[in-house]
Parts: C-alpha cells; structure tokens; sequence
C-alpha cells in the first residue's frame, strides 16, 4: 500500500481558528478522499498542532474512511503518554532521538518529520 505521509507545524498560540480552519478543512479532506494511505504527523508542542489534531480527527469521523492514521511524535518520553495513547491512533518517538539531548530534543523531532513527509 502507497502511503502518503503529511506532518503538521504551527505556532505555539492560534489568534484565529476560523481563519486557520478555514485553511486547514479542505486540505485535509481533499488529502483522505484522494490519497491511498494518509499518515499524519503531529507533535504537541502547540496550539497549532493540538488543532490540525482535532480537525483530523473530525473529518476521519465525518468522511468514515479508513484510510488515514494520527500519529502524534514525541520527542522524549512523557510520563502521561496513556492519556495521549486514547486520543491519538499511535504515538511514537523515533529511535533516533534517544540520542539527542533533550533541549534539542524537538528541534530533531520537527527535523525527522520533515525527512519522512511528502507534504509539509
């Protein structure tokens, strides 16, 4: 199966989430409705990112296609990675960031996001 990989990036805060839906809505649908595979990428260290998840995860119910999974990627390890293991479909951290420290720990994950995506 031909996947197509999507990762997400955003500012820390949203001043205006009719506007950003707005963008937002239709580049997602499009992408379930004509893609194969859709994986998408997100991490949580924003407002941004924490709503490109939530209008995932609405038009995964409203198209009710099976062909697209939620990934959030950490950067390290949390300590309530349970709370996020319910909401999104996977959670990963790259095996490459066990290596890294953690101050740049995000700076590598938004990197390897990038270096596995089609589209940004």
């Amino acid at each position: 199966m031909q996947i197509y990989t999507v990762c997400f990036f955003g500012h820390r805060e949203l001043y205006d989430l009719q506007r950003v839906e707005e963008k937002l809505i239709p580049i997602v649908k499009e992408l379930i409705q004509t893609k194969p595979y859709v994986a998408f990428l997100v991490g949580r260290n924003g407002e941004f990112d924490e709503y490109a998840a939530s209008v995932i995860k609405r038009l995964q119910k409203e198209t009710a296609r099976e062909n697209s999974e939620l990934t959030l990627v950490l950067p390290y390890s949390v300590a309530d990675i349970e709370y996020y293991q319910k909401y999104y479909d996977s959670v990963i951290i790259p095996e490459c960031l066990s290596r890294v420290h953690p101050k740049t720990a995000i700076t590598a994950r938004n990197r390897w996001m990038v270096e596995q995506s089609e589209l940004v």
